[in-house]
């Protein structure tokens, strides 16, 4: 089955939910006119990463008629739209939502939130508990990340291993090492691209990468969404710094043949890696 993905590189506005809002509705109505199948939207593309104080105001719950009414949008097609979840409990998120024909089929709240750098995620915003595989209507199963969920092994693992073949990530990776010497002249590019090609051969699977642009608060986004191939060869990468939807296709039935081909992801070993896994937390205890 082909499939057709439209990247959504946005720099949203700081705040801005309203804007942001009406900025999501335009590009899904013209991606679904394009025949895209697959809208995928940055990580919190609706408020804007930099908030800090801001979160709680611009937070939304899922019955939140605005998230409803964008959830609409996507009869036919399908999108992928992050924004600050506000839980019953009052506990704010990152997530990432898989909507459907219509509704918010799916959510991922983050899991793993970075302190370190410019970075201060914990002091805003809860961590998720769960990772999972969520059903859609592209006729296999997709796999939320946002962002530095990717730079933890487990989660791609586990998306893989709960049945995904698509892997998702959201991101708003900002543009540090800029100076750097390599082949693309900023290091954040060239480190995430080695973590997707290798995630994409290890769980066989297509990656695909969804990175903002623009500036937040003197925060630099420097965008490079991309697609990558169950053989970790790219198949399409978008530009840097340059704002805009991109289009790319995938054959889901190249998953099959690299599953076949070379069965990693079959000979993988959960009930190995839990035994080891509960013993090296034991002596972790124990240490103490």
């Amino acid at each position: 089955m082909h499939v057709r993905l439209a990247l959504a590189q946005l720099a949203p506005r700081l705040g801005r939910l309203d804007d942001n809002l009406a900025a999501h509705r335009e590009v899904l109505a013209a991606a679904r006119d394009d025949g895209a199948d697959l809208v995928v939207f940055p990580e919190l593309g609706l408020t804007g990463y930099q908030l800090q104080d801001l979160s709680a105001e611009v937070a939304m719950s899922l019955d939140d008629p605005r998230l409803v009414a964008l959830a609409a949008e996507t009869h036919g097609c399908s999108a992928i739209v992050s924004f600050v979840e506000e839980a019953p409990d009052h506990r704010l998120f990152i997530a990432a939502a898989l909507m459907e024909d219509g509704t918010i089929r799916h959510v991922h709240r983050k899991v793993y939130l970075p302190t370190y750098g410019l970075f201060d995620e914990r002091r805003f915003f809860g961590a998720g508990q769960v990772v999972r595989a969520a059903p859609s209507r592209l006729g296999v199963p997709l796999g939320l990340a946002v962002c530095e969920d990717f730079w933890h092994l487990s989660v791609p693992l586990l998306l893989a291993l709960d049945g995904a073949q698509v892997l998702v990530n959201v991101s708003s990776s900002p543009g540090r090492d800029v100076a750097a010497i390599n082949e693309v002249g900023l290091g954040t590019a060239t480190s995430w691209r080695a973590l997707m090609r290798t995630y994409a051969m290890l769980t066989t699977s297509f990656v695909v990468f969804c990175n903002r642009v623009g500036v937040d608060e003197s925060v630099t986004f420097w965008g490079g969404s991309e697609v990558i191939g169950p053989d970790g060869e790219s198949r399409f990468r978008a530009p840097l710094h340059d704002e805009g939807v991109y289009t790319a296709e995938i054959d889901l039935a190249d998953v099959r043949r690299e599953r076949i081909v070379l069965p990693v992801l079959r000979d993988e070993r959960p009930e190995m890696v839990r035994r080891q896994l509960e013993r090296v937390l034991r002596e972790r205890a124990e240490e103490r």
